[in-house]
């Protein structure tokens, strides 16, 4: 059976393996927390493990669970007794579930009683039969069932007050509220440490263990996860400055200049001994962005828009092309400095770049080879954003080549996975013969790719 420190081991790989940077020294701080805390104390050891394991914002959720699969709480006997059986006579239980409930939490009750409590709701309104007769429980079934939420009432009553008004009974709310959160908490950590039991940590954490911001894919997001990822616009911005900067000192003597150094070499009998090299002319481009902002890829073209204005100081000038299934010009709306909360939906209010609602892409390329050619040249940088999914429409090609033609240089990124591409109405492997196409389903292969499109 494995000890402390292999299991501490454990541990530390499952965060690395979902992208918490974790190295040998905070391991070792790991340890010597260990060796401090009472194991026993294990709200002490969650916050002591943090503070020597994270060294950056936005990793916390994963730590938490990946915490409680492997520190869970304790299956033995706690010191609190079990709950009652259920003598509610023909029914399933939920209401004498909730009476118990709103009494334990109105009694604010220990953390014990509730956990034994938590374990008793998912037998009775979770367990369900998975293939081979095996047990298996789920956290949402048994919580939709006894609905918790709604014994806000009861448990002032239970508690013995009405919710005054104002301030204190803003509070009051807050604490009941709280309470019943935790009870939730409860039946979801309990639902994962049985399921860890039976299926193994590892197969458990693939899916319950929620990735961090950068490694989550644009396409699948939810609302609140892709809130929290432009929140990490800026850091990430951030970083990619560093990584230019680091570029342009190591580019700082330019290239080797072999005319000037042969010339050199005849005042040392042909020796090049002092190599000369050509003054670098660092020239900052211009960007031109043509991003789809269709639903099917919005939150992908507003957090790489972000992202650029971030970095507008790195080129001479940015424009910012939208589109659906026609395109028209948002640069204002993504300037630095500019409010970008509300902004793609300033772009579908502001903007012409909708008639029938349905991407256009051939259409789109045309239209802007037509309106807008004069925008790219020599100098120009030319991004373009989105799936390349032209609902059977014509591709129009050759329109875009005639706009890549006139670029310095340009790309294509794209948040479909490549297995994806040219499938159905995908026209990316066609577009992808005319430019470097790249797939940017994540946070972290966005700043990969930006980082070496940069200029140097």
């Amino acid at each position: 059976m494995p000890g402390v420190p292999d299991h501490l081991v454990a541990f530390v790989t499952a965060l690395r393996s979902h992208g918490v940077a974790v190295g040998p020294g905070e391991t070792v701080d790991a340890a010597q927390v260990i060796t401090a805390l009472d194991l026993l104390q294990r709200e002490q050891l969650r916050e002591g493990l943090a503070a020597a394991l994270l060294r950056r914002g936005g990793e916390r959720a994963v730590f938490d669970s990946l915490f409680e699969l492997y520190f869970p709480v304790a299956t033995a006997a706690t010191g609190a007794a079990e709950p009652a059986p259920l003598e509610e006579p023909g029914g399933d239980g939920v209401s004498e579930l909730r009476e118990r409930l709103a009494g334990l939490l109105a009694d604010d009750a220990d953390g014990p009683q509730l956990r034994a409590l938590a374990g008793q709701v998912l037998d009775v309104l979770g367990g369900t039969t998975g293939a081979g007769g095996a047990a298996r429980w789920s956290a949402y079934q048994a919580l939709d069932r006894l609905a918790p939420q709604t014994l806000l009432a009861q448990l002032f009553a239970g508690m013995g007050s009405r919710p005054a008004e104002g301030v204190t009974g803003e509070l009051a709310r807050r604490e009941v509220r709280e309470r019943i959160a935790g009870f939730r908490r409860l039946v979801e950590a309990e639902a994962v440490r049985r399921t860890a039991e039976q299926r193994g940590r590892d197969a458990v954490a693939r899916s319950v263990v929620p990735r961090p911001p950068e490694q989550r894919d644009f396409l699948s997001a939810r609302s609140d996860e892709l809130a929290a990822l432009r929140r990490t616009v800026s850091p990430l911005a951030r970083r990619l400055a560093t990584r230019l900067a680091a570029r342009r000192r190591r580019a700082h003597r330019g290239r080797l200049d072999l005319r000037r150094t042969l010339r050199a070499s005849m005042s040392t009998g042909g020796v090049p001994v002092r190599p000369a090299y050509r003054r670098p002319r660092p020239s900052r481009p211009e960007l031109v962005v043509l991003c789809d902002v269709s639903g099917s890829v919005a939150g992908f073209s507003h957090f790489t828009l972000l992202l650029v204005a971030a970095l507008a100081e790195q080129f001479s000038k940015v424009r910012v092309f939208a589109f659906v299934d026609r395109i028209d010009e948002v640069t204002e709306l993504f300037a630095p400095g500019a409010e970008q909360s509300g902004a793609m939906a300033r772009v579908f209010g502001e903007a012409d770049v909708v008639h029938s609602g349905h991407s256009d892409y051939g259409g789109v390329f045309a239209d802007f080879l037509t309106g807008h050619a004069e925008v790219v040249g020599p100098k120009t940088s030319l991004l373009v954003l989105g799936d390349g999914r032209t609902n059977h429409r014509h591709p129009e090609s050759g329109a875009l080549a005639s706009i890549v033609a006139a670029a310095r240089h340009a790309h294509w990124l794209n948040p479909e996975p490549r297995t994806d591409w040219g499938t159905g109405d995908s026209a990316a492997l066609t577009y992808g013969r005319v430019l470097p196409m790249h797939e940017c389903r994540t946070a972290a292969q966005l700043a990969d790719v930006v980082a070496g499109l940069l200029p140097v």
